[in-house]
């Protein structure tokens, strides 16, 4: 395999983690072999028990393994974008050899990279992505390559990503423990939005919101940028959480109630198809309608809905000509797209990846990680060196090695038409959410041309 290429995406998800192994010969991508398993120790997409997380890891993995017979020793790790931040970065260095012009060599980027990052961050954030915008050589910009180019000085603007150091070092301790190395570091809606769109969809703006077991993204893309990302801590354990409050069974359950029979949309359940679900308490299964158990689920994905829509009317973000793409586990229920039209503007779709054996929403992430890398360009993987550096890769996982050696509420289900406002339950509080757009806060838009102004309001 000579003239192949081997990328491993690795999505590490509240409620499950997947592994998928992608090959690329001669350009083509294809799907090789996955692995899936439940997830352990995280919570709302945050790992908290970094052994439990590893172990997951490690099942996923080997399981990828069998199914691919490719042995897998490095893995493309998909970030989630809590607590995300995003900075319009610029550096600038001197190419000139004694206020000669010469030509820009790899490690001039390097450089002109490393110009870049040095940003006072708090001492709790580090590093995560520095993505290229352009270059400029002395007095030309918009350069996508500089490199070969004669100049006497080198510009680089691009937007710098940073998160909290525990998420970062839990994540890669974690895959560290699990026997594996860190390829790539890829923020979560970077790696969809930027491979499961289309270049129109990138370009004139789309919104992405991924669906996950733990919780809902929400994210803009717009100029072939990430502008915008929301992070809600309700998700699709919420709405297992719901079936199994409201029909009194086991989460376990209710989670297969979910997967087998659930609709988004109650229009298109029947009255008449009765599930036997075994309840607590009762020595025989209770007959409950499909319909009913439609409308638990419905009321709990129009609350997802509305506060991903509430937070995107805000910040005053106009309607997007890319419409509204959805993804994660949680976007296969049938019913989904038409539930989601009633609270977002323009066209609504659900992305479905076409490989096969991976034709389900929830593998959306793991693919695109795998797409994303395969994609990078020469300098890409300049700006990711340096950034790798920065962060320092290698000491984590020397010191796991080291460390071997010595040792929400309930929703009330209602019937069409009005749709359900559910409060979150007491018991259960609700987690803050989490808004991440650049540092630049939005003003508001003038009617005139609501585009430009609310996108200049993030990065121009």
């Amino acid at each position: 395999m000579n003239d192949s290429h081997i990328y491993v995406g690795l999505d590490i998800g509240t409620t499950s983690i997947k592994a998928l192994v992608c090959e690329d010969v001669k350009g083509e991508l294809r799907v090789v072999g996955v692995g899936t398993q439940p997830a352990g120790g995280l919570s709302r997409g945050v790992i908290v028990d970094i052994e439990k997380t590893a172990h997951a890891i490690q099942a996923a993995v080997r399981q990828a393994t069998e199914k691919s017979g490719i042995k897998i020793d490095k893995v493309i790790v998909g970030l989630p974008a809590n607590y995300l931040q995003m900075t319009e970065v610029h550096g600038m260095i001197t190419v000139a050899n004694q206020g000669q012009p010469r030509e820009i060599i790899n490690q001039d980027v390097i450089d002109v990279a490393s110009a870049a990052m040095t940003q006072n961050l708090p001492p709790e954030r580090e590093v995560i992505d520095l993505v290229l915008r352009d270059f400029a050589v002395d007095d030309f910009n918009k350069i996508e390559d500089p490199r070969g180019m004669v100049a006497v000085r080198l510009e680089l603007r691009a937007t710098m990503y940073s998160g909290p150091k525990t998420i970062v070092h839990n994540t890669k301790k974690a895959v560290a423990l699990a026997g594996l190395q860190i390829q790539d570091l890829v923020v979560a809606p970077i790696a969809t939005g930027f491979e499961l769109l289309s270049d129109g969809e990138q370009d004139f703006g789309t919104v992405l919101v991924d669906l996950g077991g733990g919780q809902t993204t929400t994210s803009i893309i717009h100029d072939h940028q990430l502008k915008f990302a929301y992070v809600d801590p309700e998700g699709g354990n919420l709405i297992t959480h719901d079936i199994s409050t409201v029909l009194n069974t086991s989460q376990r359950n209710a989670e297969q109630l979910k997967r087998d029979h659930g609709y988004a949309d109650s229009r298109q359940a029947s009255d008449e198809v009765q599930l036997a679900v075994d309840v607590v308490g009762k020595n025989q299964p209770v007959n409950y309608s499909e319909k009913y158990l439609a409308e638990v689920i419905e009321a709990r994905v129009r609350q997802i809905f509305e506060r991903s829509q509430k937070k995107l009317q805000s910040i005053n973000a106009p309607q997007l000509p890319g419409g509204v793409v959805l993804l994660g586990g949680v976007a296969i229920l049938p019913g989904i797209k038409e539930i989601a039209s009633e609270y977002y503007d323009g066209n609504v779709k659900v992305y479905i990846p076409d490989q096969m054996g991976v034709r389900h929403p929830s593998f959306a992430l793991a693919i695109a990680l795998c797409k994303y890398e395969d994609d990078l360009r020469d300098v890409d993987q300049l700006l990711k060196e340096t950034v790798h550096q920065e962060g320092n890769f290698a000491s984590v996982v020397h010191q796991v090695v080291q460390q071997a050696a010595q040792t929400s509420a309930v929703p009330q289900p209602t019937r069409r038409p009005a749709p359900s406002r559910p409060a979150p339950q007491p018991s259960q509080p609700e987690a803050q959410a989490q808004e991440q757009p650049v540092d630049n806060q939005p003003t508001k838009k003038k009617k005139k041309n609501p585009f430009s102004n609310f996108f200049n309001n993030f990065f121009d």
